[in-house]
């Protein structure tokens, strides 16, 4: 566990105007199906928070666990740029949190957000809370607002 990562997460959504929705398991949940299983819930309500090096820059694209990116389309929406997976360094270094665990907020700054449409298709989103083992809880219309992300078809 990353206590610190959680409570910068917990910080940036009471900050943000929203609820702490945080959950803490016991058994980590690194991925949107280890998530889904221990929230019994449908994986794609797991909303990932993928970032991506979108030329030495961070992106943030914040995707279905059901979904697979399609970066070249992405790409093409976006108009510009070359988008590569980031290294586990590169995601550290720019969000404060390790691969598998990161949020949609509460980064050092302010990272340019994605957001995929489907995800409109669920009453009730998780989202990572900072670290393997944290989620918390959002409805789609509150993790817009409160990450002020570009709403995109990402797949």
């Amino acid at each position: 566990m990353d206590p610190d990562a959680v409570a910068s997460v917990r910080r940036a959504l009471l900050a943000a105007g929203a609820t702490d929705t945080v959950a803490i398991f016991e058994s980590p949940v690194p991925t949107a199906a280890a998530a889904a299983v221990a929230l019994a819930c449908d994986v794609a309500a797991i909303t990932n928070s993928l970032i991506f090096d979108l030329d030495g820059a961070p992106l943030l694209i914040l995707a279905s666990g059901a979904a697979k990116v399609d970066v070249r389309k992405v790409e093409a929406l976006l108009g510009s740029g070359k988008i590569r997976r980031a290294s586990p360094d590169f995601v550290l270094h720019h969000t404060g949190q390790r691969v598998g665990g990161v949020a949609p907020l509460g980064h050092p700054a302010k990272i340019r957000t994605l957001l995929d449409e489907s995800l409109k298709n669920h009453e009730l989103l998780w989202a990572g809370a900072g670290d393997h083992n944290s989620m918390f809880s959002i409805s789609y219309q509150e993790l817009h607002r409160i990450t002020a992300a570009e709403e995109l078809q990402v797949r």
